[in-house]
């Protein structure tokens, strides 16, 4: 029994691990290919969630904004397969920040948008929200906020996680006597 007890405690340390950034953890997200359903005007591009700047206010320094699209839409590609443990988002904090309400964070190898959802956005009481993905396996990581015309506004997205390794096959060991 106590074995389990063990065996559990170290499972809840790993995925609290997986799902709170590390300090000096790598944001996978700054070195990916991002898009977005659309730019809202020319300063808020898609590249204003990934430049490392976590102002809140979209006057002083742009954040990334849609136009107002119905499933509006912002897509990291991360180059490769990761376990994703957790994805930040900075929203917008002088004004507007109930538009990220509902909002989903999916992630997969589907570069459509069409990946299982990670966690929705159901508070936007804090600017910066921390949503925990446990470790799901994908190349692309994606805001997307379904079912209605909304403009999305993301002033910063980190993506937390560890390369995604295969594991090797009992057939490829190779044995040596």
């Amino acid at each position: 029994m106590k074995c389990i007890v063990v065996l559990l405690a170290f499972a809840a340390v790993g995925w609290a691990q997986l799902c709170n950034p590390q300090i000096g953890g790598q944001n996978l997200a700054r070195s990916g290919g991002v898009k977005q359903s659309s730019t809202y005007a020319p300063q808020y591009t898609v590249d204003k969630a990934i430049d490392g700047i976590k102002n809140t206010n979209t006057f002083v320094q742009a954040c990334a904004i849609t136009g107002y699209d119905k499933n509006a839409w912002w897509q990291v590609d991360l180059k490769n397969s990761y376990k994703v443990g957790s994805v930040v988002i900075v929203n917008r904090g002088d004004c507007c920040a109930d538009r990220l309400k509902g909002a989903q964070i999916r992630v997969g190898n589907s570069a459509d948008n069409n990946n299982p959802v990670c966690a929705t956005v159901t508070d936007v009481s804090q600017l910066t929200i921390n949503m925990c993905c446990k470790g799901m396996v994908g190349q692309y990581v994606s805001v997307v906020i379904p079912g209605r015309n909304e403009y999305l506004q993301l002033c910063e997205v980190e993506v937390y996680g560890e390369e995604n390794k295969p594991e090797e096959k009992p057939e490829e060991k190779q044995l040596c006597w």
